[in-house]
């Protein structure tokens, strides 16, 4: 058997790793959820109908139960709801860029080679609104999956635990609110930091859903 620090390769964790891994958990993945929250309900209030369909949705999956009762195997069973998070966080990714050491040189499909050593920035946010990979990169139609760093050694560890935060979330939102645009201010704006932020916020109407306890 293998220490709870250590992997099956005997590589082990000190008290300074571990306490960044619980910092990454704990307190990094916030802002970067709240954000995407913040973008995914702004969407929600502008495409009703999809807003609509996510809250049937979560209206059929706990039929009979309460939005209390709702368990970590139901979050698997919301497909719509999971496609239009994931539209979302492709038009409006939390994180707009990353950027990357190359541990070896990196060929081009074009011939040309990046260094091993350099350090390349990877646009996020423009990948995800490159119209080479989205007909209408800026239509919040196309419900697909999100173009993002989503696999390998690389891959960000609190992704799974964010997912299931704001399904999470918009399940417990739709079932007790109506969301809509508030007409009287004007369109958010943009505004990239270290996390994707709206200029002056995001402001929305929530009415109370007619039956919602």
């Amino acid at each position: 058997l293998t220490s709870p620090r250590q992997d099956e390769d005997g590589h082990t964790l000190s008290d300074e790793d571990i306490a960044a891994e619980a910092d990454t958990f704990m307190f990094e993945g916030h802002d970067t959820t709240a954000s995407g929250l913040a973008w995914l309900f702004y969407n929600l209030a502008g495409h009703p109908e999809h807003q609509d369909r996510c809250r049937q949705e979560v209206q059929q999956l706990l039929a009979g139960r309460d939005t209390a009762d709702l368990q970590w195997e139901d979050l698997s069973r919301l497909p719509f709801t999971t496609m239009c998070i994931k539209e979302s966080l492709r038009l409006h990714p939390p994180v707009t860029a990353v950027s990357r050491r190359c541990t070896e040189d990196v060929p081009l499909p074009d011939g040309r080679v990046i260094p091993k050593g350099v350090i390349c920035l990877m646009s996020i946010y423009g990948t995800h609104h490159n119209p080479h990979l989205w007909p209408e990169p800026e239509v919040g139609e196309q419900l697909t999956v999100t173009v993002s760093l989503r696999g390998g050694g690389r891959n960000c560890i609190g992704q799974g635990f964010a997912m299931a935060e704001m399904k999470v979330v918009v399940a417990l939102t739709l079932s007790r609110f109506v969301l809509r645009r508030d007409a009287a201010r004007p369109a958010p704006r943009r505004k990239p930091e270290l996390i994707l932020r709206a200029e002056d916020g995001v402001w929305l109407l929530l009415e109370p859903l007619r039956g919602a306890a």
